[in-house]
């Protein structure tokens, strides 16, 4: 494995694969698999779960990590092209990703969508641009419509629960004060149709999933034997759940227009989760939350301190997935050097 940028960039075997080495270093750990390694780690936009469990990750391995937090501690990264740098900024990407890739074995990196211009922001630039410019493994911590660290995790959470590979997976927009990037609902809805499942995306009016990220989780149903649709019906898509994954994103009506969002979703308080959604769903049919939550604005107290809530499996599972990701990307890289 040469880079951890996309799940769609692996089938569903290659995905079970990577979940059974996650398995077996819980099992059995490797203290000293990556001694000597370094990860880098660069975050344009804040984390609490990827950055504590990619460091922790790394450590448990016997490797180093490092991070970066441009314009806190470290100057500013511009990131446009052919700008004139007499802003904040003092240093561009163009030289910043290449020195950082230089001190480093492998290479994390979280930069969330600009949520100006939809278009925009499904072409990947800032992402793609860093990729380009990184010549050592490279680990998407995030990326304006992709999370594939979090949707693995998800994989293994409900794997964990022992949810059915063809079982019915909700993927429910949840209420929020603000509009908030696709990259999670985006990589959730992907990584339950890879797995087989049946996915449907709920959603209020206005706040439909792209066609370009719902084609790709067709697309991956197809492969796996899933299927994938999307509904404003509340009562329909909960019926017969197995799993409800709560997750807020921004209208994709006025998508970039935070005055309008704002207008539309001042309707929409009766998305906040709450266990009179599941009078329909499976009895054993569990909750998950990538974290942070609104507490009593996307999902109420009574799920996520309830028994149906798998929130902090589901966020521990981060570190066990990524332990495994560290360890495919540079376990093998660092026996060769050593060899060499």
């Amino acid at each position: 494995m040469k880079a951890f940028l996309d799940l769609a960039d692996f089938g569903h075997d290659a995905v079970a694969d990577l979940l059974a080495l996650a398995a077996r270093l819980a099992e059995r750990p490797e203290p000293a698999a990556l001694a000597g390694r370094t990860l880098g780690l660069v975050f344009f936009n804040p984390s609490l779960r990827t950055l504590a469990s990619m460091q922790a990750a790394m450590a448990q391995l016997g490797g180093h990590s490092f991070v970066i937090t441009p314009g806190s501690g470290t100057w500013d990264l511009e990131t446009g092209d052919g700008v004139v740098m007499n802003g904040k900024a003092a240093e561009h990407i163009r030289e910043g990703i290449p020195v950082l890739a230089s001190y480093c074995d492998a290479l994390g990196v979280r930069a969330f969508a600009e949520g100006r211009d939809l278009a925009t922001d499904l072409a990947e630039p800032l992402f793609t641009k860093i990729a380009a410019l990184c010549d050592k493994p490279l680990v998407n911590l995030e990326s304006a419509v992709n999370h594939p660290c979090q949707a693995l995790a998800d994989w293994k959470t409900m794997d964990d629960l022992g949810v059915p590979r063809r079982g019915k997976f909700v993927l429910s927009w949840a209420n929020h004060p603000r509009a908030l990037p696709l990259a999670v609902p985006a990589a959730a809805a992907h990584m339950a149709a890879l797995r087989g499942m049946e996915v449907v995306v709920l959603r209020p009016e206005g706040y439909a999933l792209p066609e370009p990220l719902m084609r790709k989780a067709r697309d991956a149903a197809a492969s796996a034997g899933g299927s994938v649709v999307e509904t404003d019906d509340r009562e329909s898509a909960l019926a017969g759940a197995h799993v409800v994954y709560a997750k807020e994103w921004g209208s994709t009506a006025h998508y970039g227009d935070a005055t309008a969002d704002a207008a539309q979703r001042a309707a929409l308080g009766d998305w906040t989760l709450r266990e009179s959604w599941f009078a329909r769903s499976r009895p054993d049919c569990r909750l998950m939350h990538c974290l942070p939550v609104r507490r009593n604005v996307a999902v109420a107290d009574e799920l996520l301190d309830g028994p149906r809530s798998a929130v902090l499996p589901q966020a521990h599972n981060r570190l066990v997935v990524q332990r495994a990701v560290l360890h495919r990307l540079l376990a093998n890289r660092g026996r060769a050097a050593i060899a060499a």
